[in-house]
């Protein structure tokens, strides 16, 4: 507030300064910009030309900016600017950090200056995580470090984690390690999952595999998305698969909307399959349309 009056009661003597006033304004200018600069500590600023409550308020600035380097362990962190107070709770807290790195098994990890107590954590935090990833097959386990309990429990989660991959068709699947009861279920499993994608037409279809009755449901299917396909003039379409009924139902719907492209002069219009009596229906603005190309 003092300095905003400040500035202001300069400004106010310099309004009937006269000639000089341009100047005398970019001068405060020059001087706001250069606390502004001095305060964010960016760029060099000119400190000799500060107030001193600037000055007051740029040391004040500066010290903050010192304690955030120092928290965050930047290299231009200057300790003995620190009050005593300020260092206690910079070492509280690089202690923490350091000791939660190293309970997460993260680096940089200093052990060295922990005391033994959380070291003894560290260690079961470390065997916990190791035995978490022995459970989930991770590449960081290391199985000499379970215990026997651990291991059989590893063991159980290893084989059910297989028995899941060989369910969903993975190619990790090692049928091998299965029970004949969990082979017979993969079997039912790989069955049903080729049926079923050889029925919705998508995914590895393995007609071979099929059932007798899945065959003809199966077929049935391929059929009616093959017909579906040719009605709609996908170029997937397959013409030699379609029943004489199916052909000619489609011819018809084609010269249907042929001559409605014709006669309404919108999409494509090939006049040459055209009755004669339906090219007379044409309105005359329409009839002279070029035919479509063969």
């Amino acid at each position: 507030m003092l300095m905003n009056l400040r500035i202001v009661g300069m400004l106010t003597a310099l309004i009937g300064s006269g000639p000089a006033q341009p100047a005398a304004f970019a001068q405060v200018a020059d001087q706001s910009q250069n606390f502004s600069i001095c305060m964010d500590g960016l760029r060099p600023c000119d400190r000799s030309t500060l107030s001193e409550a600037q000055a007051i308020k740029v040391a004040a600035s500066d010290h903050r900016r010192n304690i955030a380097d120092c928290r965050r362990g930047s290299e231009s962190c200057d300790s003995s600017k620190l009050s005593h107070a300020e260092a206690g709770a910079l070492a509280v807290a690089r202690y923490q950090q350091n000791l939660s790195d190293c309970m997460q098994g993260w680096e940089p990890c200093d052990r060295a200056k922990l005391n033994k107590s959380d070291l003894n954590n560290i260690a079961l935090a470390e065997l916990r995580r190791n035995e978490e990833n022995c459970r989930n097959g991770w590449s960081l386990c290391n199985h000499s470090k379970l215990t026997e309990a651990q291991a059989n429990d590893v063991k159980v989660a290893e084989h059910r984690r297989n028995v899941d991959d060989c369910m969903g068709g993975s190619e990790s699947c090692d049928h091998s390690t299965l029970t004949r009861r969990e082979a017979n279920a993969v079997s039912a499993a790989v069955h049903e999952r080729n049926a079923r994608n050889c029925i919705e037409g998508w995914g590895h279809c393995d007609h071979c595999a099929l059932s007798t009755a899945d065959a003809s449901r199966v077929a049935l299917m391929e059929h009616q998305r093959n017909l579906s396909n040719c009605k709609s003039g996908q170029e997937s379409c397959d013409y030699s698969q379609l029943t004489a009924d199916e052909s000619n139902a489609l011819a018809r719907a084609e010269h249907q909307r042929n001559y409605h492209a014709c006669v309404t002069g919108t999409g494509y219009c090939d006049r040459s399959l055209l009755t004669p009596l339906e090219i007379r229906s044409i309105p005359r603005d329409h009839a002279s349309a070029p035919v479509g190309d063969k």
